[in-house]
């Protein structure tokens, strides 16, 4: 991993994880829902905590931590391998109109990438900010829930399906999620 590390594996963080080329591979259900099930079992067997959530075209935003038994790094890198071995497994047998686009764009990623051997998914960084006060977190789940709005998809943060803005403001979600008391 490049960039900025976790040196906090427990800490709680703001997480962004990119697709190669920004591609906007999670336009479509399926890929959102390997997702979805992916931090759904990275909660239940692997030690993270979901604070917020949200998928977007081409990348995800988290609030999230690890038990103390866990570390962070480790399951985001596990929740990566597995998901982008899920999603071009799909890309390459489900019905996919830009299978071939989609498939060379990642085979070009993969060429410059040690750790990869035929296609990339995932950029490699999760860009992660220690969320060091309530200010400072505060503003990031109002960030991550408002991406939504930005993008002109919906009028308030808690009609986006693929987000915990729901969570907050009607009590159920997608997912679920440990509410940030701020």
């Amino acid at each position: 991993m490049h960039g900025h590390k976790i040196t906090n594996q427990n800490a709680m963080h703001f997480l962004t994880s990119t697709t190669v080329g920004w591609i906007d591979i999670f336009t479509r259900q399926r890929y959102r829902d390997i997702i979805l099930e992916s931090l759904s079992y990275c909660q239940k067997a692997k030690g993270l905590i979901l604070h917020a959530y949200i998928i977007m075209t081409n990348h995800l935003h988290l609030i999230a931590r690890a038990e103390e038994q866990a570390r962070l790094s480790d399951i985001l890198r596990d929740f990566k391998k597995f998901t982008a071995n899920q999603i071009i497994k799909s890309i390459q047998k489900d019905p996919e109109s830009r299978r071939d686009w989609l498939l060379r764009v990642m085979a070009d990623h993969a060429r410059f990438n040690k750790n990869n051997t035929r296609f990339q998914l995932w950029q490699q960084d999760n860009h992660p900010k220690e969320l060091y006060s309530p200010a400072f977190t505060a503003q990031k789940l109002n960030y991550l829930h408002l991406n939504a709005v930005r993008a002109g998809w919906v009028e308030r943060p808690e009609q986006y399906l693929y987000s915990s803005a729901s969570n907050y403001v009607l009590g159920r979600g997608l997912l679920e999620v440990v509410l940030l008391e701020l």
